[in-house]
């Protein structure tokens, strides 16, 4: 009997746990798109004074706020060469590093 009020505590937190896990997917997710669409971006030879009005003008699926973050990841994704950024995923690779985090 005493194990019946205990299963339902166990639950509450497994599920509060998924959740938070389920929105920093989400989170990741969106700043992992963001990443991609600045890297296709430098290897479509868009510049980096026009990066963030040309990623918006697709009509991104993330939210608006996230579109915040272009000129941040532009700044560094800018500094590589196009050579190197061609065999890399920045998608891929934040996308990792920010579930990891």
């Amino acid at each position: 009997m005493t194990r019946l009020p205990i299963l339902p505590v166990i639950l509450v937190l497994t599920a509060s746990t998924a959740l938070a896990q389920s929105e920093k997917e989400i989170d990741c997710g969106y700043q992992a798109d963001v990443a991609g669409a600045v890297q296709q971006a430098r290897l479509d030879g868009v510049s980096e004074k026009n990066v963030r009005e040309k990623i918006e003008a697709g009509n991104p699926a993330w939210p608006d706020r996230y579109s915040n973050a272009i000129p941040v990841f532009a700044a560094q994704i800018y500094q590589i060469r196009k050579r190197d950024l061609k065999k890399i995923n920045l998608r891929s690779e934040w996308l990792g590093t920010c579930l990891n985090n």
